[in-house]
């Protein structure tokens, strides 16, 4: 069994800082070290991490890893890779996927291709559909992370758009169902008011066409359906400061509704479309400044509860087009801990608050077990980051298949080092290992 010692570390866990070591024994942390440590003991791998912040690896509950059916610009091999390269060692995959993951087959099948191919631990959503609840209560809680359900059309339209299929869903199960807002008639509406001959509209439209009305009308219902049924809800991607509103401020384990914020809408408005175009076009869109500022505000706050990516990747060629025709979706998770750093220094949040955010809580809110903490015990699952470290993104670093980045020609101040997923160095100065699987998340259901 192969032991490691991580010291001369800043370490950031559970709300403190402190300078010390970690010892890992095979996949799992054996002991926490305040202070110095002896090295001479006998350990396989010593890593003097001088200078370095050492924190739990990122817990990413939102991504779209395009695996099956879209590997044309994704797949699970190639994000998982980015998603080491960027401190992420758990993710929880989207059911929009060819076949759509809303039957236990076609869940168990994508499983399968996981258990394969990633390199980070994972766990797949199960979709909801207008008429697929009754299979909720055959789903294994303790794999299943919880109930994606798009009450606005996204990629792959999977929408849920009747009341009666929605009240059956929210009253359906205990488990946490995660939700894609957005009103789909008024999205309608908004498109037909501003489409051209051409089928599309500019780019700059789109978050007027996929409006602040929309997202606040959609996840007001589903507030007002998770409270009727008592439900779990998560609001995902929340993108503008009125749907805060509906949140309260209170720790993550005193509510059961709560929210995430994404980093594409932490990092970009709508100014950035007069640059960058259809690269920072997704849904829900970014909108303006001052929903931007008031997302990055709360975050000092409980009232977000969650950082995610919401990682989409597409080819370029699909991106091209308008408000309309131009594929939805960004590649952030090789990059979404760097932003998050990039915040700290600006002093948006703090860099236990960003832990918290992007590590404890997803561990706390799905009951996972044994990760998303520096602890005894738990699995070791840890990225080392350094500080004053300046590079800048370029095409040549990208792991994720569509080859580009939104935030290619940006400068970073922080570098991540090294990333252990259950004890494995997978990456580490910017070489990635595939020799070592990830493993499926457990979740202890309360």
């Amino acid at each position: 069994m192969q032991r490691t010692l991580i010291h001369h570390v800043t370490i950031v866990n559970e709300g403190r800082q402190f300078k010390g070591a970690v010892i890992i024994e095979g996949e799992r942390i054996t002991a926490i070290v305040d202070g110095q440590v002896d090295s001479g003991e006998d350990y396989d791998l010593i890593i003097n991490g001088e200078g370095c912040y050492l924190l739990p690896g990122v817990i990413d509950e939102h991504v779209h890893f395009r695996d099956p059916g879209m590997t044309h610009k994704a797949d699970i091999t190639s994000e998982s890779r980015a998603a080491v390269a960027g401190g992420v060692t758990s993710v929880m995959d989207m059911p929009n996927t060819n076949p759509q993951t809303t039957t236990l087959e076609a869940w168990e099948a994508k499983m399968e291709n996981f258990a394969q191919h990633s390199l980070v631990n994972y766990s797949c959503y199960f979709g909801a559909t207008n008429s697929n609840y009754d299979l909720f209560d055959k789903l294994d809680k303790r794999l299943v992370p919880g109930i994606k359900l798009f009450m606005g059309s996204s990629t792959g339209n999977m929408l849920v758009d009747r009341k009666e299929s929605l009240r059956h869903i929210f009253g359906g199960t205990d488990m946490l169902i995660m939700a894609h807002c957005e009103d789909q008639h008024i999205i309608s509406e908004n498109t037909a008011k501003y489409k051209g001959t051409d089928g599309d509209a500019p780019i700059e439209l789109h978050p007027v066409i996929r409006s602040e009305e929309a997202c606040w009308q959609s996840s007001r219902l589903a507030v007002e359906l998770a409270q009727e049924a008592g439900a779990r809800l998560h609001i995902a991607h929340i993108s503008t400061a009125r749907e805060l509103a509906l949140l309260t401020d209170e720790l993550i384990n005193q509510k059961r509704i709560t929210g995430e914020v994404c980093v594409s809408h932490l990092m970009f408005n709508d100014s950035d479309y007069q640059s960058l175009g259809a690269r920072v076009k997704c849904n829900p869109s970014v909108k303006t400044q001052a929903d931007q500022e008031a997302l990055q505000k709360a975050l000092q706050t409980n009232r977000i509860d969650t950082v995610a990516t919401d990682h989409a990747p597409h080819l370029l060629t699909e991106k091209q087009g308008g408000a309309l025709k131009a594929m939805s979706g960004m590649p952030t998770i090789q990059f979404s801990l760097n932003c998050m750093l990039e915040l700290v220094d600006k002093g948006i949040i703090s860099m236990e608050s960003l832990v918290q955010k992007m590590c404890h809580n997803p561990a706390l809110l799905y009951h996972v077990e044994n990760r998303g903490f520096i602890r005894p015990g738990y699995q070791a699952d840890l990225v080392l980051v350094r500080p004053h470290s300046f590079w800048t993104v370029t095409p040549d670093i990208l792991q994720s298949k569509c080859g580009w980045s939104p935030l290619e020609g940006h400068t970073f101040n922080w570098q991540v080092v090294s990333t252990f997923v259950n004890g494995n160095q997978v990456f580490n100065n910017g070489i990635i290992s595939d020799k070592y699987k990830g493993q499926p998340l457990n979740y202890s259901k309360p």
